[in-house]
């Protein structure tokens, strides 16, 4: 159950990721705001269904932080670090592409400007990021199953000659 949660909420990241950074429509202060009360909600969920250890959580990170990213402030050097130290999740590409489509919905904000998107740039030129701006929603997950040795002995076992195992023997 945990493994297919898992799974499950790495397909919500992913989608929900992409989505925001295809679609410029999204990106602003309020889509950041909301994306983080329905994570919220998420992260309560597991909690309530005591799924927290199940590493489902934690696939939410890089949209936990693409939200964080939206309502933070985009204007002096010390937001650029901010920026920087907290999405750690997040490729630099995908950073920026956020930045780039960033839509004031009010008169009170502003557009993130392109002096601040290259200190971002080259705050995280050190980074070895791979070149993929979208995430694979289709990734599976390896699925684990537990090992659980069996208290029962092969040599107590006794095979009915109506299953037609004669090429088993004992050793």
């Amino acid at each position: 159950i945990q493994q297919v949660f898992k799974q499950l909420f790495y397909m919500i990241n992913a989608v929900t990721l992409n989505n925001l950074l295809l679609r410029k429509d999204v990106c602003s202060w309020s889509t950041g705001m909301q994306l983080r009360f329905n994570i919220s909600q998420l992260e309560e969920w597991l909690r309530g269904k005591n799924l927290q250890q199940s590493g489902a959580a934690q696939t939410l990170e890089p949209l936990i932080q693409a939200a964080q990213l939206l309502q933070l402030k985009k204007k002096t050097p010390e937001d650029a670090e901010a920026i920087c130290s907290s999405c750690t999740s997040l490729t630099t590409q995908q950073i920026v592409k956020i930045l780039n489509l960033y839509t004031p919905l009010n008169e009170f904000e502003e557009r993130v400007t392109v002096a601040f998107i290259r200190n971002i740039q080259k705050h995280l030129q050190e980074r070895n990021d791979p070149p993929q701006l979208l995430l694979d929603f289709k990734h599976m997950f390896p699925v684990l199953f537990p090992f659980n040795p069996s208290a029962i002995t092969m040599d107590s076992i006794h095979l009915p000659a109506s299953l037609n195992l004669d090429f088993l023997n004992k050793v």
